[in-house]
């Protein structure tokens, strides 16, 4: 159980990283997401990994810790607001500069580098 937890938290941060290397907006997005539940899943492991246990100490030998879960529940809440906040200011800047690039520097499209020969004489 908890090799298939650390490996799904593992996949979730990679692919993430890897979908906020991307040149544009909506996989940089994505990414956000991906990472915040990795992270959000990190800190759900962080307080143990028990099914059916009580959150209160004392009550029982084995109990489950429930900061872990309100810092998880918080941070769920702020991923929901940021994602949003990212989305609106992605179709922001798609509507002002009719382009998805997150550096701002489109890649040069083949037929204008041939117009761009074509003129210099090269």
């Amino acid at each position: 159980m908890e090799l298939i937890f650390a490996l799904v938290i593992g996949a979730l941060t990679t692919s993430g990283v890897y979908l906020l290397l991307r040149a544009r907006t909506f996989p940089v997005v994505m990414g956000l997401t991906l990472l915040s539940y990795g992270v959000n899943l990190f800190l759900f492991a962080s307080g143990r990994l028990s099914a059916g246990q009580q959150p209160i100490i004392g009550s029982t030998e084995i109990y489950a810790d429930p900061l872990p879960q309100a810092l998880v529940l918080t941070a769920i809440v702020i991923g929901f607001a940021m994602t949003a906040f990212v989305v609106v200011l992605s179709l922001r800047n798609l509507a002002d500069n009719e382009d998805d690039h997150v550096d701002g520097c489109p890649p040069v499209k083949p037929a204008d580098n041939k117009q761009e020969q074509e003129e210099t004489g090269k």
